[in-house]
């Protein structure tokens, strides 16, 4: 796939937001008796305003195409191929480079069949895969089922009934809404998993709002911390400064504005705004996150915790190695930045604009990465991705305005700058061989969540040690990269980040070696969990302890055991999970709490294993909309959302052997105080109770 391509796939992809669904297209089922034994099933799609829908028929690498799939049990044979009837729209996308056709308004796709047993009952099913876009974005491709029950009536002619969940097993549906979702009692006091259909989501008795006791405290609300997000995107845009894309062009920027006006105040002016429009394109970057009004609420976490898109991270991010290196160039089309230079002779606040709109285009190969990294690190590890980038992508954009603005402030200051040279190029091979490392992370995500644990903690750490000694190596002159000098001289400062380089190896090599406590603090959340070790099995649990993993078995134990069950939501990919369980969970004033004191239920909601078929339902998200929950991971996140309210990780909750919540649940790192604090109430009140 180009690299061009790639970019706008991941810019679909990350074009989310939470909340609820944006729906610009209404979708029906229509199933029309032709004569004997021969049916048609059309599919009638009306967009809003704006919107359109992709045909059945697109080149290779372009849009979604819309595809119609007819299934029965009882068997269909498909006559011909799907028809699409409406306005076709055929024309070039300068986007994918090739002619595509969408229809707009209104379009129907029809698919005609006939049974292959036309005396018996027969249930169709009708998988309807089509992606919906406008001028300014796409939303994720979206899957809609339908089902229609053919029933043998006394003519014996046959006619169409709507199906209905009572017809077949796999169909059953599941409301979202808590408020009409089937539940079992509040006072039931037998929640046996034996008794329980497995397809159960909400459990009345567990009203997270009316707790038991609340300790004489509120719950506490952990909040995404935004500002270390500005933060992260003011340091990537500081370093960004010092690469050979933007370095040089700050001197002669700064020194245009302020030598080409014969006002010299007016040459600042234009200057400071020059760095308030590349503040506002940065921010802009973050506005396609925005503009979708919502999506399921967990789709950040289905995005996340993918096998397969952290396959693509841990790829793209190998790819954004190497052309930090130097093998290659990442760069955008040339026609955009064409555009947007000769947009610069207009003058004025719009000739600025796109001036500052060229430079960050041009300089595309170096930030690129950069932006790709925040994108990555916001995208796979908070549900609130849109305001997260918003604060990086901020924080980016500031760091360019305040060296630009207070530059042509101070021009003076101009003479005190490093010259360019063969340091910045030392400055992009760093980066790559941080961008090398960070990729481990998502190759290491995808290996937790498909449960292959090939990528052990001490591997990780090994290969991590590899790349910080191939780091120092280049530091020191002993390897080099195609655009190093051939007879550079090893500077100072070099040599100091060597140092450092040489102590965080040194840091890295004690995670090896065996301890009673975790090591790494730093790295938490990035390495593997510690029972995926070569010296643990996964099967060996954490910190000595063997959670259960099925809430109503859970409560089971809990039961025969006489304690409280601590529900841990949590999941393979979640680094906070890692966190609390390396550095709040290991303390020992909690780890003995929590082997000797409650029945620990660790629901991990990205289990990737399938249910068995009998348990595999689906659950109506409104207006027609079903999402099918077929592995473990979706069950325990949606009974999550639907009971508590909530879809973040990790979120703990502790309740009785019955399934009434006792406190007010937790979520989020958080301190070894606050959790203990959690636990004492909770805890506490069961004890005094018995």
């Amino acid at each position: 796939m180009k690299i061009k391509s790639l970019l706008l796939f991941l810019l679909c992809i990350f074009s989310f937001s939470t909340g609820q669904i944006k729906d610009p297209v209404k979708l029906s089922l229509e199933i029309a008796t032709l004569g004997t034994n021969e049916y048609e099933a059309t599919i009638t799609a009306v967009l809003e305003p704006g919107w359109h829908i992709y045909s059945k028929d697109l080149p290779p690498d372009s849009g979604i195409p819309t595809e119609m799939l007819l299934s029965s049990a009882q068997g269909i044979e498909k006559i011909g191929s799907v028809r699409e009837v409406g306005k076709k729209i055929d024309e070039f996308s300068e986007a994918f480079g090739v002619q595509i056709v969408y229809y707009s308004k209104k379009a129907l796709f029809k698919q005609k069949f006939r049974l292959k047993t036309p005396d018996k009952p027969a249930e169709i099913a009708v998988e309807f895969t089509y992606q919906t876009c406008n001028d300014r974005v796409c939303l994720a491709p979206n899957t809609i089922e339908f089902e229609r029950k053919i029933a043998v009536v006394s003519k014996p002619e046959l006619d169409v009934e709507p199906a209905t969940a009572e017809t077949k097993a796999d169909s059953f549906v599941t409301p979202i809404d808590s408020t009409v979702v089937s539940a079992l009692p509040a006072d039931s006091v037998n929640l046996s998993a034996e008794k329980l259909d497995p397809r159960q989501l909400k459990i009345a008795s567990l009203d997270f709002q009316k707790p038991l006791t609340d300790c004489g405290e509120a719950p506490r609300e952990h909040n995404e911390n935004y500002w270390s997000y500005l933060l992260l995107g003011l340091l990537g845009g500081f370093i960004a400064l010092l690469t050979p894309c933007v370095f040089p062009m700050i001197p002669l920027t700064v020194s245009y504005f302020t030598k080409s006006s014969m006002d010299k105040n007016k040459g600042k002016r234009d200057a400071i705004l020059y760095g308030l429009f590349i503040l506002l394109i940065f921010v802009l970057l973050s506005i396609p996150f925005h503009v979708v009004d919502g999506i399921a609420g967990n789709i950040f976490n289905e995005i996340s915790t993918s096998v397969w898109l952290n396959l693509v991270f841990f790829i793209v991010f190998i790819a954004f190695a190497l052309s930090f290196f130097g093998y290659y160039d990442i760069t955008l089309p040339s026609s955009i930045a064409n555009r947007s230079s000769k947009a610069e002779q207009a003058g004025g606040l719009i000739g600025i604009f796109f001036m500052a709109l060229t430079l960050v285009i041009v300089s595309f190969s170096c930030t690129g990465p950069i932006l790709g990294s925040l994108l990555g690190s916001a995208v796979t590890g908070s549900s609130d991705v849109p305001m997260l980038l918003t604060f990086a992508l901020t924080g980016f954009g500031l760091s360019w305005a305040l060296v630009f603005g207070l530059l042509a402030l101070f021009p003076q200051a101009l003479q005190n700058l490093p010259k360019s040279g063969g340091w910045m190029n030392t400055v992009k091979v760093s980066l790559g061989f941080i961008e090398l490392a960070l990729a481990l992370k998502f190759l290491s995500k995808a290996d937790l969540v498909s449960k292959t644990f090939f990528l052990k903690r001490e591997l990780f750490i090994v290969l991590w040690i590899l790349i910080a000694l191939g780091l120092l190596l280049y530091l020191f002159g002993i390897i080099r990269f195609p655009h190093d000098d051939k007879k550079q001289k090893i500077s100072a400062p070099r040599k100091a980040m060597g140092v450092l380089v040489f102590g965080f190896i040194i840091y890295l090599v004690q995670g090896l070696f065996p301890a009673e406590r975790p090591k790494l603090q730093l790295l938490s959340g990035i390495l593997p969990p510690l029972n995926v070790s070569y010296t643990h099995n996964p099967e060996d649990g954490i910190l000595g302890m063997h959670p259960i993993h099925d809430f109503f078995e859970a409560l089971e134990v809990a039961k025969k055991e006489n304690k409280p069950v601590l529900i841990d939501f949590t999941g393979y990919g979640c680094e906070n999970c890692r966190k609390m369980e390396e550095f709040v969970w290991s303390e020992p004033d909690i780890l003995p709490i929590l082997q000797n004191d409650v029945i620990l239920a660790s629901l991990y909601v990205d289990d990737k294993e399938a249910l068995p078929e009998s348990e595999q339902f689906r659950v109506d998200m409104g207006e027609g909309q079903m999402k099918r929950i077929k592995t473990i991971g979706d069950r325990w996140s949606m009974f999550q959302q639907i009971n508590f309210n909530n879809n973040s990780q990790p979120h703990y909750v502790l309740v009785t052997p019955e399934g009434k919540v006792i406190n007010h649940p937790v979520s989020g790192y958080m301190s070894k105080e606050e959790f203990k604090r959690f636990l004492d109430c909770g805890i506490g009140y069961f004890k005094n109770k018995e």
